[in-house]
């Protein structure tokens, strides 16, 4: 009772990337990106060839990725500016071992994770952590960020003031927004994004994905199910295309509602 919600971190048109960087993308090995790949306003984008794969759109320095990278500094200076409780002020401990609870939290300088950080939803999916982190970011090897009780990494975002480094193995969550440069050591795997506003983005055996999150796509779910019979028969006298089942529709419409 009475914490204060972190504000929420709009990314916008930045929202599509996995990797976004300022000066330069560069990847060794067989990387995995499932999201679209960027640059701005570097134009270098170097060992995405096989055998990486891009599951995305590729932008050297369009448009695009400058409006992304616009938006990118608009949202780090949202989570930038968040307001952090005596209580979330984390300096000078180790993220590993800790369980959080929804909110922002606060690093004067640098933050360091070594094991398992776990974060607790406490049943809100739509929680939302932000780590505002003064300097660097920093994982160990085999680090790990859990979630649970219906956190989501759609709603987790880390405000890097100049670079983040991820350890070999690392298993990370959310959205990291650097200043400068993000390093991912090999084997380290994301489900989120890295987004870099000036420096490079450097990748090693890596796989990055973008989260599916329910607010990404305004899809109203209930309505197609609610509006079936008057969305899929155009024609009123194409009854070949009601498949009608012989079974009596009272017992048979919930029935043939999942015919998986």
């Amino acid at each position: 009772i009475g914490i204060a919600q972190a504000a929420p971190v709009n990314l916008a048109t930045a929202q599509p990337f996995v990797v976004l960087g300022g000066a330069a993308v560069t990847n060794t090995g067989p990387s995995v990106l499932n999201g679209d790949l960027g640059v701005s306003p570097g134009t270098s984008l170097s060992g995405f060839g096989a055998p990486a794969v891009v599951n995305g759109a590729i932008h050297a320095n369009d448009g695009v990725a400058a409006q992304a990278q616009a938006d990118l500094t608009t949202a780090y200076n949202v989570a930038a500016g968040q307001a952090i409780s005596p209580g979330n002020e984390l300096t000078g401990q180790n993220l590993g071992g800790l369980t959080l609870t929804p909110g922002a939290y606060g690093f004067s300088s640098s933050a360091e994770l070594t094991g398992q950080l776990t974060l607790d939803a406490q049943g809100d999916p739509n929680a939302q952590f932000v780590f505002v982190i003064g300097t660097t970011l920093i994982t160990e090897s085999a680090s790990s960020v859990i979630l649970t009780n219906g956190a989501s990494p759609c709603n987790v975002y880390w405000k890097v003031g100049s670079s983040a480094t991820f350890g070999t193995g690392t298993q990370f969550l959310g959205d990291v927004l650097a200043h400068t440069s993000i390093s991912a050591k090999s084997g380290a795997t994301f489900r989120g994004r890295l987004l870099a506003r000036g420096g490079a983005v450097t990748l090693i055996h890596n796989t990055i994905v973008r989260p599916s999150c329910a607010g990404a796509v305004p899809t109203p779910t209930p309505t197609p199910t609610a509006t079936k019979t008057s969305t899929s028969s155009p024609s009123p006298t194409g009854t070949h295309k009601h498949h009608h089942s012989p079974t009596p529709s009272s017992s048979g419409g919930a029935g043939n509602k999942h015919h998986h």
